[in-house]
């Protein structure tokens, strides 16, 4: 195989589109569903979103070039795009039908790696719940076993290193630490050294939300040790 029969393997586009589902929580789990985002959701988004504006500050990730702004209407159709070309797909967490942050798998890559990359935001209002792991075991679940999912092999998560609320979500969730990547991506203004995580799709088991399940049991309330971050 030549050179460039290899990268075409390794880095082949997406041979379907992606469908997202709603994704419910499993029973003895916080009531969570992740369900696809829609112009329905404008008001309640943007609200939620600029509440939680100084919170979600410290880890935003940007365009280093600038880049204009978009509108709803055009971030939505930029996601119908991404579903449709299989390389991205966004969800909001939703709990008993009021949104409460949002978790998204980006910059995917099928052929030999079938990989992507996770980012997630939680309100602030709503950190001690454990809601953040869940939905990432949630997502990974899906992404790496569901028929109607991308059927990746590995998801990865990269935190800055001061963001220890971050770091103790994807350590709940079993992700193996693959170490510190310099420069990695531009947050807040800088680029910043990022420690990356992955999720393999041979670590499921019986799925990542069960076993979240099995060890972080949900009583409606707060619970010690389960705080839901915020990752850019």
């Amino acid at each position: 195989m030549s050179v460039l029969q290899h990268l075409r393997t390794a880095f082949a586009p997406a041979k379907e589109a992606i469908r997202p589902p709603c994704i419910d929580a499993p029973a003895g789990a916080a009531p969570l569903r992740l369900r696809p985002m829609t112009m329905d959701d404008a008001e309640e988004w943007n609200a939620l979103r600029w509440a939680n504006d100084a919170w979600l500050a410290p880890w935003e990730s940007g365009d280093p070039m600038g880049g204009h702004g978009i509108s709803f209407h055009q971030w939505i159709a930029n996601q119908r795009r991404n579903e449709q070309r299989g390389t991205g797909v966004t969800f909001l967490i939703e709990r008993q039908g009021t949104i409460v942050g949002q978790i998204s798998i980006g910059a995917i890559v099928y052929g030999a790696m079938r990989t992507g990359v996770v980012g997630y935001w939680v309100d602030r209002d709503q950190a001690g719940h454990g809601y953040a792991p869940q939905a990432l075991a949630m997502l990974a679940d899906w992404a790496f076993s569901a028929p109607d999912g991308p059927r990746l092999h590995r998801l990865e998560i990269a935190i800055v290193p001061e963001n220890q609320r971050s770091l103790a979500v994807v350590r709940k969730v079993g992700a193996h630490h693959e170490g510190l990547r310099p420069k990695y991506m531009y947050v807040n203004g800088q680029w910043r050294d990022h420690e990356t995580f992955c999720l393999l799709a041979e670590d499921m088991g019986q799925g990542f939300s069960q076993r979240f399940v099995s060890r972080h049991t949900w009583t409606g309330g707060p619970a010690q040790g389960m705080e839901s971050p915020i990752v850019e």
